[in-house]
This record gives C-alpha cells, sequence and structure tokens, in this order.
C-alpha cells in the first residue's frame, strides 16, 4: 500500500513545488510593482535643495543685484555658508556639470517626466555628466561662482521646458517617508 502511495505523493509535491513558484512569480511581479510606484514618487522633485540655509530670493519680479533694475529672477536662491551640501530634490541623471554662464558652476538634473533642476553657483561640483542621483543626494557644495553677490544656491525647476516657481516644489512632502 506504501509503495502505491508514493507515486501520488511525488505528484502532490509537484503540484506544491509548482504552486509555490507561481506565487514566487507573482510576488516578485507586485514586488517591481511597488518599485516602480516608489522610483516614479522619488523623481518627482519635492523638498529643499539645502539641508541648512534660508530663502533668500525668491522666484518672480525683483530689482536685480548688479544693475538695480527690475528683472525677472528664474529661480529660487538658497543663502548659507559657503561649502555646505547641495542636494537633488528628485532621483535622476545628471545632464550638465560644468561653468555656465550667468551660473558659474551649475549642476543639471534630468528627471523624467518633463521636470529638469538646476542647481547654480556652486563653489564644488561632485557629480558628473552621466551620474545617476538619489533623492537627497550630495551633488555640490554651495558657492558664490558666476553671477552672485555671496554663498548661495539658485535653484530652479523646468516643467516640459518651461521654467516654473520652485515654492510648489519646496513645499511637497510627496517624497517624505
Amino acid at each position: 500500500d506504501q509503495a502505491s502511495a508514493l507515486p501520488d505523493l511525488l505528484h502532490e509535491m509537484e503540484q506544491l513545488e509548482a504552486m509555490i513558484e507561481h506565487r514566487h512569480q507573482q510576488l516578485n511581479l507586485v514586488e517591481d510593482l511597488i518599485m516602480n510606484s516608489n522610483l516614479e514618487n522619488s523623481v518627482h522633485p519635492a523638498g529643499r535643495p539645502v539641508k541648512k540655509g534660508w530663502i533668500s530670493s525668491y522666484f518672480g519680479m525683483r530689482n536685480d543685484p548688479f544693475t538695480g533694475k527690475r528683472a525677472m529672477h528664474k529661480g529660487m536662491d538658497f543663502a548659507g555658508k559657503a561649502g555646505s551640501e547641495v542636494v537633488a530634490v528628485a532621483a535622476g541623471v545628471v545632464t550638465w556639470a560644468d561653468d555656465r554662464y550667468g551660473y558659474g558652476k551649475l549642476v543639471e538634473i534630468n528627471h523624467g517626466k518633463g521636470y529638469i533642476t538646476r542647481y547654480g553657483h556652486n563653489a564644488e561640483i561632485l557629480v558628473e555628466i552621466g551620474d545617476r542621483v538619489k533623492q537627497g543626494e550630495v551633488v555640490a557644495k554651495m558657492g558664490s561662482t558666476g553671477r552672485s553677490t555671496g554663498p548661495h544656491v539658485h535653484f530652479e525647476v523646468v516643467r516640459n521646458g518651461k521654467i516654473v516657481d520652485p515654492t510648489k516644489y519646496i513645499l511637497s512632502k510627496r517624497n517624505k517617508g
């Protein structure tokens, strides 16, 4: 009787093994979906580009500090101590890491989904073009290079090719966890 039960037992074990493998594949799919969802959230700009510092100039019309004339300021300035850490506000790929007229030492990050962020006037750039960065990763050290009156980071958000007011992204809690 035991000899006849063995094939049935082996068959049941094979079925259980197949079910376990199927469940394992399902769990991997769910894990991939969760990871992709988290990645999508992490590429949406949110938070401040500095851990320490204060807003010294907002986006919009202002008196140009060099000419004294009214001019559009296309970013938000965060002043602080020279050498302070400048961090990526979202995950992405570095598309510029060099001097650019007016910005001085500039880091530009493409986050996909139409988002680009720029971090200008750095004393030192810590990333290279092509680097993948995570949200919160240090990309530069604050400085006063380019058209600048003192140590700060000039922060810009570009959405679908247009520079937009960074305020709503600074205040966003989407990526806080």
